[in-house]
């Protein structure tokens, strides 16, 4: 398949602007779901297994598809990095929405993410798959491996952290609690911490314009939830330790 450059161009734009734009709409309150949701809103809601499931997909179908589809993609570069960007998909698809006890999502909620996932999928699985030209000592550059090991020592946080906040309640409990341990002794957001590391080691390892952009996609969107979170336990829990920190208090 032909690489098309103005499509990736124009998909990595909109979602740096997109996540620009999030930022800047979200600076004074959060989108309406999980603690933050309205209970006067109404509306339809999906229950958070089956949400994050059906959201989360399509970012991993979608490179599925597409190297079905062409006929050559098996250089080592592509094919270590498409493993790696559907790796954190299979994760998201098959362990997390299984594993989660979170709240009902909002209809709206999930099919937003859900089409995001789904261009996310498309832009990354193209680029690299038809656009990304990788050669020899790319891959024993030190952007090769230190964005490797960024990239698998943010998933190993991101898991980690969602264990621990898995554990925080019993089964049926709805009651928030104070996380501790792992990261969560330094910052209120270690989850979302992990996850932004990770795309950063993805952006390092492709150096493009569509890896940079789901990493300042992901700050924008997941950044103020976190520092929201922090907020929130700092509100709500005096015994709440004042030495961790925000995620990245200096945006607001």
């Amino acid at each position: 398949m032909h690489c098309y450059e103005s499509v990736v161009n124009y998909l990595s734009s909109g979602m740096l602007l997109a996540g620009l734009l999030h930022l800047i709409l979200h600076r004074k309150a959060q989108a309406s779901y999980g603690r933050y949701m309205k209970p006067t809103t109404p509306t339809r809601m999906v229950p958070a297994r089956v949400a994050w499931f059906l959201q989360e997909m399509p970012a991993f179908l979608m490179p599925l598809l597409l190297m079905h589809f062409s006929q050559q993609y098996s250089t080592t570069g592509r094919a270590i990095l498409l493993k790696t960007f559907c790796l954190h998909y299979f994760h998201r698809s098959f362990v997390y929405s299984l594993l989660t006890r979170g709240q009902p999502f909002p209809l709206s909620v999930m099919a937003t993410a859900g089409s995001f996932c789904l261009l996310n999928g498309f832009l990354q699985g193209h680029y690299l798959l038809h656009c990304a030209q990788f050669d020899e000592e790319w891959l024993v550059s030190y952007r090769y491996t230190i964005g490797l090991v960024v990239f698998y020592i943010g998933m190993a946080i991101n898991v980690h952290s969602d264990y621990i906040l898995r554990n925080l309640r019993k089964p049926k409990e709805k009651v928030y609690k104070i996380p501790a341990g792992g990261l969560f002794e330094y910052v209120s957001g270690a989850n979302y911490f992990g996850e932004l590391v990770e795309w950063f080691g993805y952006a390092i390892v492709t150096w493009s314009l569509p890896g940079f952009s789901i990493a300042v996609f992901s700050l924008s969107f997941i950044g103020p939830r976190a520092y929201y979170h922090h907020k929130f336990y700092k509100g709500h829990f005096k015994e709440y330790p004042r030495f961790r920190k925000a995620l990245i208090p200096f945006i607001f």
